[in-house]
């Protein structure tokens, strides 16, 4: 893997860094968000890792305190303790990363040495880091499971955790344990390479989803419309096939066309996703579920198709129809569908 520092805060390539450092021979440390109080640029369970020579990648703060938080994640590699750090963000501070306000942000640094522990986390999801902020002890929990080492309760917030894809602090009867949820990515499955969709892929990708975009007419999915987005031009339900639909999973209808907007929507009520779209007016939404009656669909199986697709916005060019797709998906997933 290329070990230049990058831009982007996403957690995976935080922790791909790492264990591409471990397994060149180099010490490193992670600091992770584990409070936040006030207004902050990272959320809880952001994290940034440092090698020891002070490389760095990801962020707890938006450029705010990286600055100490690496001088003490060297301490840390230098000692081989954790710490938890707490910092005060002025208004000022707040101001500079984009902020109206400032805020405290509690942050644990650790020397990290186990590359194994790092690719379950990549690889086992979903899962959670269950860490005693008291002992720094550690264990790695699967919703729902039943070990002997976990408790009822570490194992309903693991649950909790991974199910709204928030990490927080449990008030244990052993200490303090912070609990860091490890989900699967978001994806979203977008049928119909047309105009809205060319709006809606860079929206999307933004948000932290990664887009497919699905459509058997070769001359709608190319690269020079879509350009570095993973495009698919077998029919949309032999591509969700292969694709496996998830909890965390978005799928989006837009090509006006019966043959190939059903099949995926087939596929999709027959599935747990998260979200299913479909673009259209009401009479077509009308044939449209005459269509899914007729071939088995109950009622209660189509109410979950949101049709005409997207948020009341009073959208009308490509562009904002993909911003209210993209708005009511947010919606979605964390539970205000009462917003439509």
């Amino acid at each position: 893997m290329d070990t230049a520092i990058k831009s982007p805060l996403d957690t995976d390539d935080v922790l791909e860094q790492a264990a591409s450092w471990l397994a060149g021979g180099r010490k490193i440390a992670l600091a992770t968000v584990i409070r936040t109080w006030g207004s902050s640029p990272r959320p809880v369970g952001s994290q940034l890792v440092v090698d020891d020579t002070g490389a760095f990648l990801g962020s707890v703060s938006g450029g705010c305190i990286e600055g100490a938080v690496i001088g003490e994640a060297i301490a840390s590699m230098k000692d081989g303790k954790p710490r938890t750090l707490e910092f005060g963000v002025s208004d000022e501070q707040a101001w500079e990363v984009g902020l109206a306000c400032g805020g405290n942000v509690h942050v644990y640094v650790r020397p990290e040495s186990d590359i194994g522990l790092l690719q379950q986390l990549i690889d086992a999801r979903p899962i959670a880091l269950a860490t005693n902020l008291e002992t720094g002890e550690r264990k790695l929990v699967h919703p729902g499971e039943a070990a002997a080492d976990v408790t009822a309760e570490l194992s309903e917030a693991t649950r909790v955790a991974v199910r709204d894809d928030k990490s927080g602090t449990l008030d244990s009867a052993e200490g303090p344990v912070f609990v860091h949820a490890f989900n699967r990515p978001l994806r979203m499955f977008i049928v119909g390479a047309v105009h809205i969709s060319q709006a809606l892929v860079p929206m999307a990708r933004a948000a932290g989803y990664d887009v497919t975009v699905i459509d058997p007419r070769g001359a709608f999915a190319t690269e020079a419309r879509f350009p570095e987005v993973a495009l698919r031009e077998d029919w949309p339900d032999e591509a969700i096939d292969a694709l496996k639909i998830d909890t965390r999973t978005a799928v989006v209808t837009l090509t006006h066309d019966p043959k190939l907007d059903d099949p995926a929507l087939e596929r999709a009520l027959k599935s747990d996703c998260f979200y299913i779209g479909a673009l259209g007016s009401k009479r077509t939404h009308g044939k449209r579920v005459e269509r899914l009656t007729e071939i088995g669909f109950t009622e209660s199986d189509i109410a979950r198709i949101h049709a005409p697709v997207g948020l009341d916005l009073g959208a009308t060019s490509p562009a904002e129809i993909a911003v209210s797709i993209l708005a009511e998906i947010i919606a979605a997933k964390h539970g205000k569908e009462t917003l439509r």
